[in-house]
C-alpha cells in the first residue's frame, strides 16, 4: 500500500528531491539568522527583541513584494525553459528588475527620511519607536540590493539551478550571523551596538551577496544579471508579465501586510505578547522549512512540464506534491513539538511572556498544516499554470474580511485575553481550505502559459 501511495514512474519525487534540498538549505539558513537575531539580543533586552521584530514586519512585507515580482518571472521562466525559449527568459527577468528597482528605491526613501512614523504603525512605545526607527533608518540602504538580488534568483530558480541560489544565500547568511555577534556582544574589539548592529550586519551581508551574483552572472553562459534586460521592449511578453505577477504580487503583499497587522494587534497588547511572538515567529519559521520547500520546488517542475504541453502528466505530478505537502505538513508540526520544551527552558523572559510562549507554540503545532496546504496549492500548483488571480481573491477575502477583523473586534472591542485573540488569528488558514481544495479539484489552473513568435515586429512594439 505504500509503494502504490508513492508509486513514482515518471520520476517526480526523485526530481524535486533533488530541487528541494537545496532550497530547504536555503530557508533554514535564512530562519537561522532571524533565530541568532533573537537568540543574540536576548542578551541584550527584551526591549530590543521587541523593536528588531516590530521593524523586521516592513521587510516582511518588502520581501512579499519581491516575492510576488519573483512569482511572476518564474511562472513565465519555468514555461518557456520547458519550451526552450531562453531570450523570452532575459527580457521578463528585465521586466521583473524594471517593478524591482523602482519599488525599492521608494521603500528605501520612506524607511531613511520618516522610520519614527514607521514604527508608531505597530507601537506607542517610545523605547521600541527610537530603536526600531534607527534600524530601519540603517536598514534603508541594504533594499536596492536586495531587490535586485531576489529577481536574479528566481530566475536562477525557475530554471533548476536551485544550488547556485543556495551557495550565495549560504554565503550571505553565515556573514550575517557572524556580523551580528561581532557588533551585539563587540568581538575583536568592535563597539557593542546592539540593535544597530544586527542592522550593519544585515547591510553588509545583503552587498556581499549582490555582489556575488554579479560573479555569477560574469561565469553564466546564458542567465545574466545584465540591467541591459531592462530595456529590451516586448508588448506580449509585459502583457503577461503585469498579468501574472500584479495578482501574485497583489497576493503576496494583501497577505504579508494582514500578517503584519495580526503584529499591529498584537503589539497593542503589550511588550510581553510581542517578544513571546517574537520568539515563536522564529520556530515557526523551521517547522515550515520543508512545507514551503516542497511548495516552490514542486511549482518548479510543475511550471516545466506544463510548458512542454504535457498538462496529463502535471495532473498527476500536482497529486504526488498535494501527498508531500501533507507529509511535510504533519512533520513540520512535530518538529515544533519536538523544540518546544528547549524554547521555554532558554528564553530569557519575563513570567507572562514565558505563559503566552508556551501556548503560542501549541497552537502552531496545527497551524503549520494549514500554512503547508495552501502555500502549496496557491504559490505552487495554481501559479504553475499560470494561475495567480484565484489566490490573490481569495487571500484578499480571508485576510480583510475574516482575519483582521476578527483580530480587532476581539482584542479592543471585546477585550478578549491574549491567548483567545492570538487563537482566532490563527483560524485564517483553515477558513479558505473548502475553497483551494475545490479550486484544485476543477483543473481551471491548469494552463500552457507560452507564447509562439514572440519576437516578430508586432511583439516588440
Amino acid at each position: 500500500m505504500k509503494k502504490k501511495f508513492f508509486a513514482d514512474e515518471t520520476g517526480f519525487y526523485r526530481q524535486i528531491f533533488k530541487l528541494v534540498l537545496p532550497i530547504v538549505i536555503q530557508n533554514l539558513l535564512s530562519a537561522a539568522v532571524s533565530s541568532a537575531d533573537i537568540v543574540m539580543l536576548n542578551y541584550v533586552g527584551q526591549s530590543s527583541i521587541s523593536a528588531v521584530s516590530l521593524a523586521s514586519q516592513y521587510a516582511n512585507i518588502l520581501f512579499m513584494v519581491y516575492y510576488g515580482l519573483g512569482t511572476g518571472a518564474t511562472m513565465l521562466c519555468a514555461q518557456y525553459f520547458g519550451k526552450g525559449d531562453m531570450h523570452a527568459i532575459e527580457v521578463v527577468e528585465g521586466i521583473a528588475l524594471r517593478f524591482s528597482i523602482v519599488i525599492s528605491l521608494a521603500f528605501a526613501s520612506v524607511a531613511l527620511l520618516i522610520p519614527e512614523l514607521m514604527m508608531k504603525v505597530f507601537t506607542n512605545d517610545q523605547e521600541l519607536i527610537v530603536l526600531g526607527a534607527s534600524y530601519l533608518r540603517f536598514m534603508s540602504i541594504t533594499y536596492l540590493c536586495w531587490g535586485i538580488t531576489e529577481v536574479y534568483l528566481s530566475v536562477l530558480r525557475s530554471i533548476g539551478r536551485v544550488t547556485v541560489s543556495m551557495a550565495l544565500n549560504i554565503l550571505a547568511f553565515s556573514l550575517n550571523i557572524l556580523l551580528n555577534a561581532v557588533f551585539i556582544f563587540g568581538l575583536f574589539g568592535a563597539p557593542k551596538l546592539g540593535v544597530m548592529g544586527v542592522a550593519i550586519a544585515t547591510a553588509a551581508s545583503r552587498i556581499v551577496e549582490l555582489a556575488c551574483c554579479f560573479l555569477v552572472s560574469f561565469f553564466s553562459k546564458d542567465i545574466k544579471l545584465n540591467f541591459r534586460f531592462m530595456f529590451i521592449r516586448n508588448k506580449l511578453l509585459f502583457q503577461d508579465f503585469v498579468k501574472l505577477s500584479l495578482p501574485a504580487l497583489g497576493n503576496d503583499v494583501s497577505w504579508g501586510v494582514a500578517f503584519s497587522t495580526y503584529s499591529i494587534i498584537i503589539g497593542h497588547l503589550g511588550s510581553d505578547a510581542v517578544a513571546a511572538n517574537s520568539f515563536v515567529i522564529v520556530v515557526r519559521n523551521f517547522g515550515t522549512i520543508l512545507c514551503f520547500g516542497i511548495a516552490s520546488a514542486g511549482g518548479i517542475l510543475l511550471g516545466k512540464v506544463i510548458g512542454e504541453n504535457r498538462l496529463e502528466a502535471a495532473k498527476e505530478d500536482a497529486k504526488k506534491l498535494m501527498k508531500l505537502t501533507i507529509l511535510s505538513g504533519a512533520l513540520g508540526g512535530l518538529l515544533i513539538l519536538a523544540v518546544t520544551p528547549f524554547v521555554l527552558r532558554y528564553a530569557t523572559l519575563s513570567e507572562t511572556a514565558m505563559h503566552y510562549l508556551k501556548y503560542m507554540l501549541l497552537i502552531n503545532t496545527y497551524y503549520v498544516m494549514g500554512a503547508a496546504v495552501n502555500t502549496t496549492l496557491i504559490a505552487g500548483v495554481f501559479r504553475a499554470g499560470g494561475d495567480s488571480r484565484f489566490g490573490f481573491v481569495c487571500d484578499t477575502i480571508d485576510m480583510w474580511c475574516y482575519a483582521v477583523p476578527l483580530g480587532f473586534i476581539a482584542a479592543f472591542v471585546f477585550k478578549l485575553p491574549v491567548m483567545w485573540v492570538y487563537f482566532l488569528l490563527c483560524t485564517d488558514e483553515f477558513v479558505k481550505w473548502p475553497w483551494i481544495l475545490k479550486h484544485y479539484r476543477s483543473e481551471k489552473w491548469l494552463n500552457n502559459i507560452t507564447r509562439d513568435n514572440l519576437f516578430e515586429e508586432k511583439a516588440l512594439q
